[in-house]
């Protein structure tokens, strides 16, 4: 098996190239997140935050026990769920979809990984036009085998690093992540705050000590002032659960564009600021 900790061989995916790209401009990076499954017409939304400028769009695959998640996207869980939401017909939903003209990025616990085993999901995602895969219950010292068939299938396998993450473990979920690294701005659940986590400054400066991989932001960042300070620090945001309050609340596809524009304009608007 492929010693991950030490090579240095493996290229940048098509993930990480685009976010690397979008980034290398100046631009902030932004990454909103739609539970899978939640509405009959769920796909889209993909569509709306692919124009509202969005670089990235997490999917979420609902799973019974999200222990790392907030009540709000424990609940578009369960609604997803309660439709009859599979990872299948999930994916099967976004095989069928046109390129949104950026990278899909699935999310979802490794119960269901395993379910069908590492190599049969990977190939799933990659036939659905995945190429990027977070699993946030999965510890980095029990990666590799994901790992070297995430890479096998072409699947970037991001990995996340919370502010209680020792420096040498930090190094190394750094160097091992693909596509970016997935900061976790606090210790807790993910949902809306009243503001950004102190911590996030810390753990962000942290991590790019150790990488020029792109960083992107999350837990907690709902509003265009919390995404302009979040950009002082990383390269960019993952917005989940200000979008699913109001996916649960009967938003659609044009209420989360007109909902992420001026997430958006924050985030340009910090870029264009003097350095």
């Amino acid at each position: 098996m492929t010693n991950h900790r030490t090579d240095p061989t493996l290229a940048a995916g098509a993930v990480e190239r685009h976010l690397r790209a979008r980034r290398d401009t100046g631009r902030g990076l932004l990454m909103p997140y739609v539970t899978g499954g939640i509405t009959p017409g769920w796909t889209e939304y993909l569509r709306a935050f692919a124009d509202a400028g969005a670089d990235a769009i997490e999917v979420g695959l609902p799973f019974s026990d999200p222990t790392l998640d907030g009540v709000t996207i424990q609940r578009a869980s369960d609604t997803a769920l309660a439709r009859g939401a599979s990872t299948r017909r999930i994916l099967a939903d976004l095989s069928g979809l046109p390129d949104p003209g950026v990278p899909l990025v699935a999310s979802t616990y490794y119960n269901l990984v395993l379910h069908d085993g590492p190599e049969a999901f990977c190939d799933a995602l990659r036939r659905a036009g995945v190429g990027g895969l977070i699993v946030p219950d999965l510890p980095v010292h029990e990666a590799d085998e994901l790992t070297d068939v995430a890479v096998a299938a072409g699947i970037e396998l991001v990995l996340l690093a919370s502010p209680a993450t020792p420096q040498p473990r930090l190094a190394e979920i750094s160097h091992r992540s693909r596509g970016f690294v997935y900061a976790v701005s606090l210790m807790g659940t993910t949902g809306e705050r009243a503001a950004l986590a102190a911590s996030a400054a810390e753990l962000t400066g942290r991590i790019r000590r150790v990488t020029d991989r792109p960083v992107l932001l999350g837990f907690g960042i709902s509003t265009p002032d919390q995404a302009r300070e979040a950009r002082r620090h990383a390269d960019g945001v993952v917005v989940g659960a200000a979008v699913m309050r109001r996916v649960l609340d009967g938003a659609g596809p044009d209420d989360l564009r007109d909902f992420l524009a001026p997430l958006r304009q924050a985030l340009d608007q910090e870029c264009d600021r003097p350095r």
